[in-house]
C-alpha cells in the first residue's frame, strides 16, 4: 500500500465493482441495473458515468437503511424491483449488490427466484451479479456481469454461423470501430456488450428512458452455437470469462486476444478474422497499417524521450504499454489498482530489452497500488508523460507531468466517450497524442513559458525605449532612493566604497547547472582565492547565524552576496530560505547575488519580491557560435545540451533575465572573462548587448588558469590588454577596474579578506544526529483535508512526520472545547482536557481557532497553524516550520554558550 508499515490506500488508483457492472450492462438493449445497497453507491456511479460519457445515467437502488441492514433488504430489493418495472418497463433488470448488502450476507440469487414466484412479470429477465467493492475493483465487476449474463440466459444450442466478440472495458468509438472492422469482413457477428450507441447516443427529439441500443437477449441467447468466440482480453481470470463458459458448456471454441491496440495486436486479430472467414484483408487495412508504420518512423525519434508512466485497468495498462514498446517509448511505471500478477510476468522481459536499449534505467510494474505510490515512483524514475484516466491529474498540476487521458473516467475534459485508440487508425491517434504531448512539454518549458510567465501586463517589457523608460518610472522613489542609497555602501558596484565598507559571502549554493571550460568548484579548498571555492557548504540557518556572528563582529558589514561556489539560482530553495532567514533578522542589509543566468527567467521575480537589488551575471559571448567554445555543457531542465544549442538557450535566458531585472529597477553588473583567442575580439559586443538590455556596469576580468579544467593551459592576455580593452568598453558603460575575483565564502572589504578567521562555522556532527519525530493533532472533518474549526472538534487524528514521511498514528477522542458562540468564552475546564489529550503533540492544525486556545496552546509550546489543505502536505509544511525553530532556538542556545 502507499504508506510504509500501515495498512491504507491513499486516492485509489480503481474504482468498486458494481461501477463495471453498470457499464457492462449499458451495452445490454433494455437493460436497467438495480444496486442492492445504500443509496450513495448509484449516486457515485452515475456521477462517475455521466461525467465522463455525457449522457443521462440512470441506476435504481434498494435503498437499504439501517433497518434492512438490521433485518434484511429483501423488502427493499422486492420493492425496488417493483417500482423500476413500473417506470421503465426493462427488458432486463441486473441486481448487483454492493459492500452492505455482500456484508449482511443477501442472497440475491434467492431473491430474484423469490419475485418469479410472487409476481407475474415473465418478460423481465432478472440477472443476480455478486459485486461487493472489497471483491475487485470495476474490472473484475464488469467481466463478472458478462460472465452472469451468459450464465442467466436460457441458450439455444443450435450451431449458426455466428462470431461472439467478448470486449474488455473500450470507448463507444473504440466500439464502433471494431464493428466496423468486422462489418469489413462480412462477418455475422454477436458483440458482449455493444455500449457504442447507449453511452454516446446521437440526439434524439424524444428522450428514451431505457437504452434503445446494445445487444439483446436473444441475440445473446445465440451465443451458445456459435462458430467461435473472440475474447479481447488478456488478463482476465478464466473464473470471470464468458468465452470460457461457453467453451466449457456449449463447446464454442474461444480465442483469447490481447486488445488490439498496437500494431502486433491489430495484426493478430485482421489475420484471426482472415483464418476465420478466409476472405482477403480488406484493402483499406492494409493502407491503414502503412500509415500506422509511416508513423511510427516519423515520430520515433521524438518517442525516444519519453518515459512514460501508466495506470488504469489491467488490460488497458497490459495493451497501452505493448504499444509505447513499439513506438520505443518507454513505459518507467506500470500501475493498476486491480490484483494482477500476470502484467508483471507478462512485460517484463520486454521491458528489460528496452530498458537496456535506451539506458533508461529502473522500471517498476505495479499492482493492486493507489495513486500515492503511481506519484513517488513517477517522481523517483524522472517520468516525463503519464497515460490513464483524469484520476492522475493532481500530479499532473502538482508536478508539471503532461497526461493523456485515454482511459475511463476523464472528469475535466470533454470526448472521454469519442476516444478511440483500437485498430491502427485508433493507435496512430493514441501515438500522435503521445508524441504531441512530448513535444508540447518540450516547447512549453522554453520561451513561450518563460515569456508568458514575466512578460505580462505590468512585468512586460518592450523593446522601445519609451516603454522601458515608463517601467522605470512605475518603479516606486522610495525603492529607486533605497536602491541608490544600498549602491553607495556597496563595494562591487561603487569604487568609492571598496574599501569602506565589507560584504559577506554565504556559500550556500553547491550545484551549478552549466560546465564552464575555465572552471572548477571547489568545496573544501583553504588555499586558493577565486570564485567557485570555499572551505565548507553551509545550510541556510547556518548562513543566517553565520552572517549574526559575522556582523556582530564587523561594523561595516552592509552586503550579503550570495556568489557559489556553484550557482545561486541552481540551488534556488537553499538561496530563497537564506534570503527569507536574513531578511527577517536585518531589514536595512543589501542582498546581492551572482548567477550564470540560466534560470534567471524562472526566478527574477522572486529575487524582486526577496528584497534583491544587486545582481551580477556572467554572459561572456552574445554569438552562440562563440559561447559553444566556452561552455562544455548547459544543463537545462533535466536535459544537457552541447555546443551552439546550449550557448544559445544560455543566452537567451541571459538577456531575457538582465531586461526583467533592470525593468525593475535592479542594478545588473555583467561579468565577463576574457578568453584570449575566442571571445578577447567579441567583448566590445557584449558590452554593447547587455547595456541595451540595461545592464547598469560591466566587469570585464583577466583569466584565472585553474588546473583540472579545459582551459587550464590557455594562454593569458596582458595587463595592457585588458586595461585597454576596459578602457575601449568604457565609452559605452561603465567599467569596474577593482574587482578582486574573490571566493564564494570571502568575508570583510576587497582590500582585506577576513574569511579565514571565520571558517568551520557549521557543525560537522549533525548528519550523524538522527532526527525527532515530531506529532501532530489535526483538526478534520473529511480524514483528507485540514477542514474543521477547532473548538468543534471531538476527535484528533494524530499524525507523525519523521525523515520526511507523514504517517497516521491514532484518533484521540475528546470533549469539544466549543459547542456554540454562547458557550466558548467560559470553557476553561475543557480546554485543559484538550491540552492533556495532546500535550505529547509539537503543534496542532485547523482551519480556524479563537485566541483564548490559541494562547494557551503556544504558553504550553505547542505551534498552532491555520490552513485548509491536504492533510498530508499542511503536516510536511508544519513540520518543517517546527524544524527550522527549534535549529534557529538551539543555534542562538550554542552561541550564547560560547559568548
Amino acid at each position: 500500500m502507499a504508506e510504509d508499515y500501515v495498512n491504507l490506500t491513499v486516492n485509489p488508483c480503481n474504482m468498486c465493482m458494481p461501477m463495471g457492472v453498470v457499464n457492462a450492462f449499458y451495452g445490454i438493449k433494455g437493460a436497467m441495473t438495480i444496486l442492492h445497497g445504500s443509496q450513495g453507491c448509484s449516486t457515485y456511479i452515475r456521477r462517475h458515468m455521466a461525467t465522463h460519457y455525457n449522457e443521462p445515467i440512470d441506476i435504481a437502488s434498494s435503498s437499504l437503511t439501517e433497518q434492512g441492514t438490521v433485518y434484511g433488504g429483501e423488502k427493499n430489493l422486492i420493492k425496488g424491483i417493483e417500482n423500476l418495472i413500473k417506470l421503465y418497463n426493462p427488458e432486463v433488470i441486473a441486481i448487483a449488490t454492493t459492500c452492505l448488502a455482500e456484508t449482511i450476507g443477501e442472497d440475491v440469487a434467492r431473491i430474484s427466484k423469490t419475485f418469479y414466484e410472487t409476481h407475474d412479470c415473465p418478460k423481465v429477465k432478472l440477472i443476480p451479479v455478486p459485486s461487493p467493492g472489497y471483491g475487485g475493483s470495476q474490472y473484475e465487476g464488469y467481466f463478472r456481469a458478462l460472465r452472469a449474463i451468459v450464465e442467466n440466459t436460457e441458450m439455444n444450442e443450435e450451431k449458426n454461423n455466428k462470431i461472439n466478440i467478448i470486449t474488455s472495458p473500450i470507448s463507444p468509438a473504440d466500439t464502433r470501430e471494431l464493428k466496423e472492422i468486422l462489418e469489413a469482413f462480412k462477418i455475422d457477428y454477436i458483440l458482449l456488450p455493444d455500449i457504442a450507441d447507449n453511452l454516446d447516443a446521437p440526439r434524439q427529439e424524444k428522450y428514451s428512458r431505457l437504452p434503445y441500443g446494445g445487444t439483446s437477449i436473444n441475440d445473446i441467447a445465440l451465443m451458445a452455437g456459435a462458430k467461435a468466440t473472440i475474447e479481447l482480453s488478456t488478463l482476465i481470470k478464466e473464473k470471470y470469462s464468458a468465452g470460457k463458459y461457453l467453451e466449457d458448456n456449449f463447446g464454442v471454441k474461444n480465442y483469447r486476444l490481447n486488445i488490439p491496440r498496437g500494431l502486433r495486436d491489430t495484426d493478430e486479430l485482421i489475420n484471426l478474422l482472415q483464418r476465420i472467414t478466409g476472405r482477403e484483408i480488406p484493402k483499406k487495412y492494409k493502407e491503414q497499417r502503412g500509415r500506422y508504420i509511416d508513423a511510427m518512423i516519423d515520430s520515433h525519434k521524438y518517442n525516444a524521450e519519453a518515459r512514460v508512466v501508466i495506470y488504469g485497468e489491467p488490460d488497458f495498462v497490459y495493451s497501452t504499454a505493448r504499444l509505447c514498446l513499439e513506438i520505443g517509448s518507454m513505459p518507467v511505471l506500470l500501475a493498476t489498482g486491480s490484483k494482477c500478477q500476470e502484467l508483471k510476468e507478462l512485460l517484463n522481459e520486454e521491458l528489460k530489452e528496452l530498458s537496456e536499449n535506451l539506458f533508461a534505467g529502473e522500471y517498476k510494474i505495479l499492482d493492486n497500488t493507489d495513486f500515492k505510490n503511481i506519484e513517488k515512483y513517477a517522481l523517483e524514475l524522472s517520468a516525463n508523460l503519464m497515460i490513464g484516466s483524469s484520476d492522475g491529474r493532481r500530479i499532473e498540476e502538482e508536478h508539471g507531468i503532461p497526461l493523456v487521458r485515454m482511459s475511463f473516467p476523464i472528469h475535466d475534459r470533454i470526448g472521454g466517450q469519442r476516444l478511440m485508440t483500437l485498430g491502427y487508425e485508433g493507435s496512430i491517434k493514441l501515438m500522435d497524442s503521445i508524441t504531441n504531448s512530448i513535444l508540447e512539454a518540450k516547447e512549453k518549458r522554453y520561451r513561450k513559458s518563460i515569456y508568458d510567465k514575466f512578460y505580462k501586463e505590468e512585468g512586460k517589457v518592450m523593446d522601445k525605449k519609451s516603454n522601458i523608460e515608463f517601467e522605470f518610472e512605475a518603479v516606486q522613489e522610495e525603492t529607486k532612493i533605497s536602491i541608490e542609497e544600498k549602491t553607495k555602501t556597496h563595494p562591487c558596484f561603487s569604487c568609492g566604497s571598496a574599501h569602506k565598507y565589507a560584504r559577506i559571502h554565504l556559500p550556500i549554493a553547491p550545484k551549478c547547472n552549466i560546465s564552464c571550460n575555465y572552471c572548477l568548484r571547489k568545496y573544501d579548498c583553504p588555499n586558493e582565492s577565486r570564485p567557485g571555492v570555499t572551505t565548507e557548504i553551509l545550510s541556510p540557518i547556518e548562513a543566517l547565524e553565520k552572517y549574526k556572528y559575522v556582523k556582530s563582529k564587523m561594523d561595516n558589514l552592509t552586503v550579503v552576496g550570495i556568489a557559489g561556489p556553484g550557482d545561486s539560482l541552481a540551488n534556488f530553495e537553499q538561496t530563497k530560505r537564506t534570503l527569507q532567514l536574513i531578511k527577517n533578522y536585518d531589514k536595512d542589509v543589501t542582498f546581492c547575488l551572482s548567477t550564470n543566468g540560466l534560470m534567471l527567467p524562472f526566478y527574477a521575480n522572486d529575487l524582486v519580491e526577496l528584497g534583491v537589488t544587486h545582481v551580477t551575471i556572467t554572459i561572456n559571448a552574445v554569438d552562440p557560435k562563440i559561447g559553444a567554445k566556452v561552455y562544455k555543457y548547459v544543463d537545462y531542465l533535466g536535459t544537457k545540451y552541447i555546443g551552439e544549442e546550449a550557448a544559445e538557450i544560455l543566452l537567451n535566458n541571459q538577456l531575457l533575465g538582465l531586461k526583467f531585472l533592470t525593468s525593475k529597477g535592479i542594478v545588473c553588473k555583467i561579468n565577463i572573462v576574457m578568453l584570449k583567442g575566442i571571445n578577447d575580439g567579441h567583448i566590445e559586443e557584449v558590452v554593447k548587448k547587455v547595456k541595451e538590455y540595461g545592464a547598469t556596469i560591466t566587469n570585464i576580468m583577466q583569466l584565472i588558469p585553474v588546473k583540472g579544467s579545459v582551459f587550464e593551459e590557455m594562454p593569458l592576455v596582458s595587463n595592457v590588454e585588458l586595461m585597454n580593452l576596459r578602457k575601449k568598453c568604457g565609452e559605452h558603460i561603465e567599467q569596474m577596474y577593482h574587482c578582486k575575483q574573490c571566493r564564494a565564502d570571502a568575508i570583510g572589504t576587497l582590500e582585506n579578506d577576513q574569511s579565514i578567521k571565520f571558517r568551520n562555522f557549521s557543525s560537522k556532527e549533525e548528519e550523524n544526529i538522527e532526527k525527532p519525530a515530531l506529532r501532530f493533532a489535526v483538526a478534520s472533518k473529511s480524514g483528507m483535508l485540514v477542514d474543521k474549526h477547532f473548538g468543534h472538534v471531538s476527535e484528533f487524528y494524530i499524525y507523525e512526520y519523521k525523515d520526511e514521511i507523514v504517517s497516521l498514528i491514532e484518533k484521540r477522542k475528546i470533549d469539544k472545547y466549543c459547542n456554540g458562540v454562547e458557550e466558548c468564552d467560559d470553557e476553561e475546564d475543557k480546554i485543559t482536557k484538550i491540552m492533556r489529550a495532546i500535550e505529547d503533540c509539537n503543534g496542532v492544525l485547523a482551519l480556524r481557532i479563537g485566541d483564548m486556545p490559541l494562547n494557551k496552546l503556544k504558553s504550553k509550546g505547542i505551534e498552532v497553524f491555520i490552513t485548509y489543505e491536504r492533510i498530508e502536505k499542511a503536516v510536511k509544511n508544519a513540520a518543517k516550520e517546527v524544524l527550522i525553530k527549534n535549529k534557529e532556538k538551539e543555534i542562538s542556545n550554542i552561541k550564547e554558550e560560547i559568548v
